[in-house]
């Protein structure tokens, strides 16, 4: 068995099925792209789903990638077992209708125990198989794998639903009895079993079926292959690690963990060591999704985000850790992985602003739940049964991000329970929220056979407004191929297109179609992808088209042009996004449309006025520099040292476009551009604003469009001139200045007369004064605005002198309101403001409370004030 780095097995992986004619694909970005069913990318199919689907047919059918992913489901096992984590990589190898078991099995084994290759022990692996997979058991006896080390499991069978499906085999390595924590009798002490002696390293899924939505089980039209294999088990095994933490992707953050402990150490303490792996884990975690652009909030991503930060530093404190500490991991994190992801390191100073701000946030956050955990236990001392809810435990966690473990702890320490069962029990409710919330959303949708099997060559004409001659190759109609087409729509593929097919957030050019004799016979309403990447066009017939003919494709110009614009605009806006916020700022996404464009971007704060103006002079001054718009035609290779950006982790061919502006702007992309940046005429932005966590969205215009803006913005100025009776639209700031210290001051002075009125009020009611147990009192509804003047009377009244308590009300717009005061003759007695409102609010329909000696309360009911003015004499005669 081979010693080998993290680094260096990796790259072999990748390098075995690179020699054996895999496409190596790089890692994509954690957060899906165009998949609304999954939160995280979490395993390396996720990012095959378009392939497997048959949406898109691969340039090469046999793929390979390392691929990041993160999942949560299991959170609280992180740190406590050997091999739960939330961030991990998943080597995996693809077929997609090319080869199948008898290629992908022998490969496994291959790999595993070829002295060229892992060199692992043959005897130490074992494989589990599907018990009706014969052809399995039998590859595998051919293969090499001894056939008692072949267990057939009923469980070895993927099928998520409605979609593909079919056997899998799982390989498994025996680490030995010494490192299992059941007994060697026990009834799970086998390959498959709940163990910890066989370790599951390798899974091959054979997608042969289609899973039908009323429950039939056909064949697929092209099988495929899924494999998934855990960097982080195999890495166990190679680096001779008791589990995944011992290992070279986690011990250096651990012992930079170390040093900022309390003197703790790792592998001392087996609660400690706990923290030690919760903490490596999760900076992994969230320092490659916030570097791939998701941000802490309280949905979604950033709520999982939000609660690692969180989880992580108060695992911190467990080891003596106080105040933000788990950003200055960040370039360790990056330093581990910099062979295949320089992009943490680049990115390093970003994540830690990020991750230290959530930090801060949440120091300020944990004192607050430590009171209320103080509280919680409080009244838990007090029940008879000296425990704390399950739904005030759930509260804690899931408010302020306190571990159950922790309340526990806090619990325990003060002689009290935590109900476990309910607090499982809201966690559980939490979960059926959030699945109900993503909705029942398929994984993966059933192969368009008719579409996946067209491979006529369709080539789009870049810059070509008419073709006069092009050919239909093909023409589908109720997803069937067809010779002639005479109904109301067809999708039609032709042999070469100017009509630009829906991609990269540009939309789809429409147009119409004539026959050789200038006829009319169709308009385009819609260009999309085809499977093998040919352009379909889904067309409303005028006249019946046939298969073979020639036709003339024209395409609406006008609305090119301002695709043409809008396009060449959001590289623009990147450009001077990355440039006046940061070159952490990442593309979220974008809609490329004729009349307007739609930027999304990662940002933690919503940008200044300033800024936005910063980002809009720049894209003008590109704009009025009449720089040419370049596109090259190379691999992708070749468009990475150009230093062009790949959008989303993309997936590339052979081929690639790059659209250059000068050294501004340098972007992979496949759509239609401006010949100079001149052409755009002007850009102006019209609106930025957040639209999600994290994420926030420019709506612009460019061109006419952008005039027009300009001239309505310009026609609403001459209203305004005209209303405020400026001279000048220069003048207008000035005029509304003038209005509104104008309007100030008439405010002013009604307040002042009104005050004025209020007093000629009191004087009349102070002098209607009763003799109440002692105590002198005036109680009165006074004829007043509301709230704010019943507070101004009852100030009057402190410097009259007049009695020892003031109960005056007010009814206004069909709303009740009350002010009760007192002075130190009534405190002495007993009395409190507070208690006398809460006996007279529920008359008049309200609430309130307040201080002993000042409390106030309004109210529905302007009825019920004269008898609750009755029940707070009531009370003070008591």
């Amino acid at each position: 068995m081979k010693k080998l780095t993290s680094s260096e097995f990796r790259q072999m992986y990748l390098d075995f099925f690179k020699e054996h004619g895999h496409m190596v694909l790089p890692s994509q970005s954690l957060i899906p792209q165009d998949d609304p069913t999954l939160l995280w990318i979490n395993s390396g199919v996720a990012t095959m789903k378009k392939y497997f689907d048959g949406s898109v047919v691969p340039k090469n059918r046999r793929i390979t990638s390392s691929q990041k992913s993160i999942r949560t489901n299991d959170i609280e096992n992180v740190g406590k077992t050997a091999r739960h984590q939330t961030f991990f990589e998943m080597l995996g190898n693809f077929s997609v209708g090319d080869y199948f078991r008898d290629e992908a099995i022998p490969w496994a084994w291959e790999f595993l125990t070829s002295p060229k290759w892992l060199g692992l022990d043959k005897d130490k692996l074992y494989c589990t198989v599907y018990p009706k997979d014969v052809d399995s058991q039998r590859v595998w006896e051919k293969a090499g794998m001894p056939k008692d080390h072949i267990i057939k499991l009923e469980d070895n069978f993927w099928d998520i639903g409605e979609g593909p499906c079919g056997p899998d085999t799982e390989i498994f390595y025996d680490r030995g009895q010494e490192n299992n924590d059941v007994a060697e009798d026990d009834p799970e002490n086998f390959p498959g079993g709940e163990n910890a002696r066989y370790l599951e390293i390798w899974n091959i899924v054979f997608s042969q079926y289609n899973h039908l939505p009323n429950g039939e089980y056909v064949d697929q039209p092209h099988k495929n292959i899924d494999t998934g294999m855990g960097l982080e088990r195999v890495l166990s095994i190679l680096q001779d690690a008791p589990t995944n933490f011992e290992t070279d992707l986690f011990m250096p953050m651990i012992h930079e963990t170390e040093k900022m402990s309390a003197g703790k150490k790792y592998a001392t303490n087996k609660e400690d060591d706990v923290a030690f792996k919760i903490i490596a884990d999760h900076v992994r975690a969230v320092s490659f999704a916030i570097g791939d652009g998701a941000l802490p909030s309280n949905s979604g991503r950033g709520y999982v985000l939000r609660r690692l930060i969180r989880r992580a530093d108060l695992n911190g404190k467990r080891l003596g850790i106080n105040g933000a500490f788990l950003y200055k991991l960040v370039p360790v994190v990056g330093k581990v992985m910099e062979s295949h992801y320089p992009e943490v390191l680049k990115q390093a100073p970003f994540i830690q602003k990020v991750i230290k701000n959530e930090e801060d946030r949440f120091g300020a956050t944990l004192e607050s739940g430590l009171t209320l955990l103080d509280d919680l236990i409080e009244k838990a001392s007090a029940n008879d049964d000296k425990t704390i809810s399950g739904k005030d435990a759930f509260k804690l966690f899931d408010t302020y991000g306190f571990p159950y473990e922790l309340t526990f702890e806090a619990a325990q320490d003060k002689g009290l329970k935590v109900d476990k069962a309910g607090f499982d029990k809201e966690m559980e409710a939490q979960k059926e929220r959030a699945r109900k919330a993503r909705g029942d959303l398929q994984s993966m949708g059933r192969q368009d056979e008719t579409l996946m099997n067209i491979k006529d060559k369709s080539e789009f004409e870049y810059g070509v407004y008419e073709e006069k001659h092009a050919k239909l190759i093909d023409i589908v109609v109720n997803d069937k191929l067809v010779d002639k087409a005479d109904g109301e729509s067809a999708t039609l593929i032709f042999d070469k297109t100017p009509f630009y097919a829906e991609r990269g957030g540009q939309v789809a050019d429409h147009g119409d179609i004539y026959d050789q004799d200038g006829d009319l016979v169709a308009k385009v309403i819609d260009v999309q992808h085809a499977p093998n990447d040919q352009n379909l066009h889904f067309v409303d017939l005028v006249l019946p088209m046939e298969k073979g003919k020639e036709y003339v494709l024209k395409i609406d110009a006008h609305r090119r042009e301002g695709l043409r614009h809008s396009h060449t605009a959001t590289h623009l806006i990147h450009a001077a996004l990355r440039e006046v916020l940061g070159e952490h700022t990442h593309q979220a996404g974008s809609l490329v449309d004729p009349d307007f464009l739609r930027f999304d971007f990662t940002a933690i704060d919503p940008m200044t006025p300033r800024e936005i103006e910063t980002v809009e002079r720049l894209v003008n001054q590109k704009i009025w520099e009449n720089i040419e718009v370049k596109t090259t035609i190379t691999d992708p290779e070749t468009g990475k040292k150009m230093g062009a950006l790949a959008l989303f982790n993309g997936k590339y061919g052979d081929k690639v476009r790059v659209v250059q502006v000068n050294d501004f702007s340098i972007e992979f992309c496949g759509g239609t551009h401006c010949a100079n940046t001149a052409q755009i005429g002007i850009f102006k932005i019209i609106s930025e604003q957040a639209i999600g966590a994290g994420i926030r969205r420019i709506e612009a215009v460019t061109s006419e469009k952008a005039y027009e803006y300009l001239a309505n913005r310009d026609a609403l100025l001459e209203e305004i001139k005209k209303e405020v009776k400026a001279t000048k639209a220069e003048d207008i700031k000035t005029k509304i200045t003038s209005l509104e210290e104008e309007l100030h001051a008439s405010q002013k002075k009604a307040s002042e007369l009104e005050s004025e009125i209020n007093a000629a009020k009191a004087s009349d009611i102070f002098e209607n004064v009763q003799e109440v147990n002692g105590l002198k009192v005036i109680a009165a509804i006074a004829n007043v605005n509301g709230m704010n003047d019943l507070r101004e009377l009852a100030d009057n009244w402190k410097s009259s002198n007049k009695s020892d308590v003031l109960v005056l009300a007010c009814a206004n717009d069909g709303k009740a309101n009350m002010v009760i005061s007192l002075t130190d003759a009534a405190l002495d007695k007993g009395l409190k403001a507070g208690n006398l409102i809460k006996v007279a609010a529920p008359i008049f329909g309200g609430g309130g409370g307040g201080r002993p000696n000042m409390a106030q309360a309004g109210g529905k009911n302007p009825a019920g004030l004269k008898d609750a003015i009755a029940a707070v004499i009531n009370e003070i005669n008591k």
